[in-house]
């Protein structure tokens, strides 16, 4: 329980997830959707958790799948831990089984669990076992499960006549940027740490160039490929610049076209509720003890995201 992460010759390794389940109403699949039969765990400092956040409140769903949340601090020996409100401020207990730590959630679901406690969770509480653990799969199923009870019914952040292109732009993103910011951070050889650095500045500058021409990544559509960028983007300057060592550029300063793209995302409804710069910043800069060993968390919270931002143009109509 004390691994958070593996590196192969100075290069992180991130653990594939292991529960793969799906929630749909296909005949004859144990995890039927239904209001109130599930529950989210997750972690607010976590960009992957915080995905299956932002699109559990654009759909409305927050009355039919409740949550709790982790407290910022993974310690090292047991890893995340519930805390109340009164404790940790943003944190929300575990409701459903009372339990102290997420690991025996994993090993409710599963005795012989070897592998990392990680967030997000979707439990079933019908059937008292973990449904899946990997966010990408995790949003696909909020995207569209539920409708029946949503407060947006309907909306579809992977719409089928752009799936192929979402896809495409998902994959070398979370390569790249979203994993990428780690493979630099957790980086144990100049080499790795170099390599990997670069492959984010070059990722971002192909991101730039998109935003330049369109106002999200796929044309004018906001997309589940948004949702997935703006979950590490709001995180890179307060933290993956100074604390991973991305330190090529800031959004603040050298991106301008992803900081208008942040900017709009950030001051869509609901958006900025979800995400806690409090439970971010103290999460990694305390938390990670062998890259930050004094644990002092820098104040700047990266650049003011309630900026107001005008109607996109591309930038060949530009002036």
């Amino acid at each position: 329980m004390s691994i958070r992460w593996k590196t192969t010759k100075g290069e992180f390794v991130r653990q594939v997830s292991s529960f793969r389940n799906t929630v749909s109403a296909e005949p004859g699949n144990p995890f039927q959707p239904a209001p109130d039969r599930y529950h989210l765990y997750v972690s607010t400092a976590c960009p992957w958790a915080h995905r299956t956040l932002v699109v559990r409140a654009l759909k409305g769903l927050e009355d039919v799948l409740p949550v709790s949340i982790v407290d910022w601090h993974l310690a090292s020996d047991k890893g995340w831990h519930f805390s109340d409100a009164a404790t940790t401020p943003g944190a929300i207990p575990d409701t459903v089984n009372g339990f102290a730590y997420l690991h025996e959630l994993y090993f409710k679901a599963d005795p012989e669990y070897s592998a990392r406690f990680t967030v997000p969770v979707l439990w079933d509480k019908q059937l008292g076992t973990i449904v899946n653990n990997e966010s990408s799969e995790i949003i696909r199923m909020l995207n569209t499960a539920f409708d029946e009870w949503s407060s947006a019914p309907g909306l579809t952040f992977y719409p089928e006549s752009l799936r192929q292109q979402i896809d495409d732009v998902n994959a070398w993103i979370y390569d790249q940027i979203n994993n990428g910011v780690y493979k630099t951070g957790f980086a144990t050889t100049q080499d790795a740490y170099e390599r990997n650095c670069k492959a984010v500045f070059a990722a971002l500058a192909r991101v730039e160039d998109i935003l330049a021409e369109s106002e999200f990544l796929v044309g004018s559509t906001f997309t589940e490929a948004d949702i997935r960028l703006f979950t590490t983007m709001v995180r890179f300057d307060p933290v993956y610049h100074t604390h991973f060592k991305c330190t090529s550029g800031t959004v603040a300063h050298d991106f301008p076209n992803i900081l208008r793209w942040l900017r709009r995302v950030y001051q869509m409804p609901k958006i900025a509720a979800t995400v806690d710069m409090d439970h971010i910043k103290k999460h990694y800069y305390v938390s990670h003890i062998k890259i930050n060993p004094t644990q002092v968390v820098p104040l700047w919270d990266g650049p003011d995201l309630t900026v107001p931002v005008g109607e996109f143009v591309p930038r060949s109509q530009r002036k």
